[in-house]
């Protein structure tokens, strides 16, 4: 909902619960420039706070904010633009996990 709200895009969840044991999920979502990917960093933060009572436990990335990271615990959220996206390249990382696009919020 909150990248929703600041018009990110293609938002995908990967399942890795049976992949790694370190964290449960990994989200990714997609912002335009860098201004828009840390206006969703920031939303995420917020409503997660608000809805959970749950602040990141590391957050990386926001000086350039090319990409951000927040970390929490067992769900890793990070926010691209595309450059950054296409370099780092999650989903094929990640092939093996099983991928969830979340229906876009009318």
């Amino acid at each position: 909902m909150a990248a929703e709200d600041k018009l990110g895009r293609d938002t995908v969840v990967l399942d890795l619960r049976e992949l790694v044991d370190s964290f449960d999920a990994l989200v990714r979502r997609l912002g335009r420039n860098d201004r828009q990917v840390r206006a969703i960093a920031e939303e995420v933060e917020r409503l997660v706070e608000i809805a959970v009572k749950m602040k990141p436990i590391h957050v990386e990335g926001v000086a350039g904010a090319e990409w951000i990271a927040l970390d929490y615990g067992d769900v890793i959220v990070h926010v691209f633009d595309e450059a950054a996206r296409e370099y780092y390249d999650l989903e094929h990382l990640w092939s093996a996990a099983p991928a969830f696009r979340p229906a876009t919020i009318a």
